[in-house]
């Protein structure tokens, strides 16, 4: 099966080299509007996008993202935030403290966010910056996902004057691509490693080394890690590495304040 919609998901790459044409108001529009279109929990819209295109502001965000001078480089970036702050703000606003407190006996208590509340605005925000990834591909506007957001929570707060129950989650370069681009599709794992009926099934050791047999191709006995094979030398390239731990403290700080305390 095939149509226009299936050869944009399949078509699209992460880029990270752009055009210098830049993304124009009516692309960015166009955007923002499908990614605001996507499902979201209750109809709620649980996140913000912010419009990033000072060139200041990019430059000081390849550096925080785990030094990667291509982020300055795209024309616009888009930061996608998961946002209870909005809803409990509106709650504050039109008395649901003294409500709650009036309805003590039905169970009712005013609590700050809590750490499901920031999972859901998570799923509310990422649902909608992959919306702005496919609407900006089928435009000819390629785009590469920052996770190294999470990194450096205080300072990203800052940054972007992020009040009380707004989290960074994702961060998209946006471009167009180069007529000469060429599009390179690296291997996915083979559905029948991802995909499960009705319950979840562990993998055999043969098919784990099936699964991962195209990426351990990918070791070499001289790396810089002194791994002995693929899966030590990427766990110290990534899982293990000090990017990562900086990603583990940052969000340990950001979920103090989704503690679901009483306010």
């Amino acid at each position: 099966m095939d149509n226009e919609v299936l050869e944009v998901l399949h078509r699209r790459v992460s880029l990270r080299t752009y055009d210098s044409r830049p993304v124009t108001e009516e692309e960015l529009d166009t955007i923002l509007e499908a990614a605001m279109q996507a499902p979201t929990a209750g109809n709620q819209m649980l996140y913000s996008v912010i419009v990033i295109r000072d060139p200041q502001k990019k430059e000081l965000l390849s550096k925080s993202c785990d030094n990667q001078p291509f982020i300055a480089k795209a024309p616009v970036l888009l930061l996608f935030a998961a946002d209870q702050h909005k809803w409990f703000e509106y709650y504050q606003k039109n008395g649901v403290r003294e409500y709650c407190e009036a309805h003590k006996e039905q169970g009712f208590s005013f609590e700050a966010p809590q750490e499901s509340d920031l999972l859901l605005a998570c799923e509310d925000a990422l649902i909608a910056a992959q919306n702005a990834v496919i609407a900006g591909e089928s435009l000819g506007i390629g785009s590469c996902y920052i996770g190294d957001i999470v990194e450096n929570y205080e300072y990203h707060q800052k940054l972007f004057r992020l009040p009380k129950y707004v989290f960074p989650i994702a961060l998209l370069c946006m471009g167009h691509y180069r007529e000469d681009h060429k599009r390179v599709h690296p291997k996915r794992f083979d559905k029948k490693f991802v995909v499960f009926d009705e319950e979840y099934r562990r993998l055999t050791d043969e098919e784990y080394r099936e699964m991962f047999a195209s990426q351990e191709s990918l070791y070499r006995e001289n790396n810089p890690y002194g791994a002995d094979n693929y899966a030590q030398m990427f766990y110290a390239r990534k899982t293990g590495a000090a990017f990562s731990k900086e990603m583990a403290r940052s969000v340990r700080v950001a979920l103090k304040e989704w503690s679901g305390k009483i306010l």
